[in-house]
């Protein structure tokens, strides 16, 4: 059963230039957020992966528990878009330096 689940590693995601999509409502990313996110809330996302799969980078969606981003990944990856469901933002914190 090992090696079912395969750990993200979402330093070599940022190295290689992916971006962290915060979909948490625009209080609530006001109040905090990874630096360098961008803050798309969830019910908009339907509308913006045009925009998204533009950039042409893998995505980590990020939101303050793990299930708006997990909805999110859901659409993206629906939609044809490298996506990751990188959980709670302040989780992404300790691979931005």
């Amino acid at each position: 059963m090992l090696g079912l689940f395969k750990k993200t590693d979402y330093k070599k995601l940022l190295n290689e230039g992916a971006v962290i999509i915060d979909v948490r409502n625009p209080g609530e990313y006001a109040g905090g957020a990874a630096p360098g996110s961008e803050n798309i809330p969830l019910g908009e996302i339907p509308g913006k992966i045009k925009q998204i799969k533009s950039l042409g980078v893998p995505v980590i969606v990020v939101c303050a528990s793990g299930m708006r981003s997990g909805a999110a990944k859901g659409q993206l990856k629906a939609a044809g878009v490298e996506a990751y469901n990188g959980g709670p933002w302040t989780k992404m914190l300790k691979y931005l330096d």
